[in-house]
């Protein structure tokens, strides 16, 4: 199969340096070269798209240390999946700029942590605004991947996530196709609304290793197609016309065969034949993120051969790639 140069985009910015969602994280994801940037996408209490990775922020931000919210902690169902913690949700807008962002992983990326308490958190126009700048300063185009998180659950307490989308985004000059967007998420009615709304970008379907979409499911049970019934050759045929591609658990493409082969799997191949394209998430060096026959020595954080394991992702000729540390990234998917 014929090597592609895919796009290297940086997932949350440059979370494998700094706190995810952070503005060092972005900055510093710009500053190393690459084509896009993803920011996740939430809902506060008064409608401002926050851009964090989950709308339970407890694991990425100072708010569980902050006396003043430490009432608002609860228990909500999610997506099927009942969390305890603080929720994006339940917080103006005024409120959550007061909080400060914090590595995620600190045991597995402890440098990383060192940066915790420093920067607030960001609204999606500022990210919007900060790659716009970056584009006009480096005199390249620089995309934004946006992943619409949970538009099933916002919508079950009120909130019509494609209309906030689409209002940012008419507002901050990037519906109009003159910038590159692309639009992602795990749900595909959310993209569909999207683009009855007229706005102009790539959309692309994201699809877990196991389960079932929860709009879907929530709408069909278990006659819904599941995430690897939809990446089979007939789900895909049923893609063909919605969206311009999916993007897949990496797991979906190094998965060995019955011989322990890897580089068999053929949902790159069987995708391109259909005209869609195909992203994978998440390219990460530590050991704690690779496939058990590319772990090396040192423990969860060291890194171990990531470059084995990305080879396999790079010659299955994906289109996009996410990656943690965009230099990394950069190097070895452009090399």
């Amino acid at each position: 199969m014929p090597r592609r140069t895919p796009l290297v985009i940086g997932h949350r910015g440059a979370p494998g340096y700094r706190p995810e969602h952070s503005r060092s994280s972005y900055d510093l994801a710009l500053e190393l070269g690459v084509d896009g940037v993803e920011p996740d996408i939430v809902v506060s209490s008064d409608g401002v798209l926050v851009v964090r990775h989950e709308n339970e922020i407890s694991g990425t931000t100072d708010v569980a240390d902050r006396i003043e919210f430490a009432g608002r902690r609860t228990t909500k169902t999610v997506d099927g999946a009942e969390l305890t913690g603080w929720f994006a949700e339940d917080f103006t807008w005024d409120e959550l700029s007061t909080l400060r962002c914090r590595e995620r992983l600190p045991k597995v990326r402890p440098s990383s942590a060192t940066f915790d308490d420093q920067q607030p958190v960001l609204r999606l126009r500022e990210v919007l605004d900060l790659v716009r700048e970056a584009s006009l300063a480096q005199g390249r185009e620089i995309g934004v991947v946006l992943e619409i998180k949970h538009a099933t659950y916002f919508a079950s307490i009120g909130w019509d996530i494609a209309a906030l989308v689409d209002a940012e985004l008419r507002e901050a000059g990037w519906a109009g196709g003159e910038l590159p967007l692309t639009i992602e998420a795990f749900e595909s009615t959310v993209l569909f609304r999207l683009q009855e709304r007229g706005i102009r970008a790539s959309y692309i379907y994201l699809l877990e290793a196991a389960g079932r979409p929860f709009d879907l499911a929530s709408q069909h049970g278990k006659a819904a197609l599941t995430y690897r019934q939809t990446a089979a050759p007939a789900g895909l045929d049923g893609l063909v016309g919605r969206v311009d591609g999916i993007s897949v658990d990496k797991r979906m493409i190094l998965a060995p065969d019955k011989l322990g082969r890897l580089g068999t799997s053929t949902v790159v191949a069987d995708a391109h034949e259909r005209g869609l394209r195909v992203f994978t998430w998440t390219c990460r060096p530590e050991n704690a993120f690779l496939i058990g026959q590319f772990r090396g020595r040192g423990g969860p954080s060291a890194f171990g051969g990531w470059e084995s394991e990305w080879a396999v992702i790079r010659d299955a000729a994906i289109d996009g790639v996410f990656v943690d540390h965009p230099d990394l990234g950069v190097a070895f998917f452009r090399s």
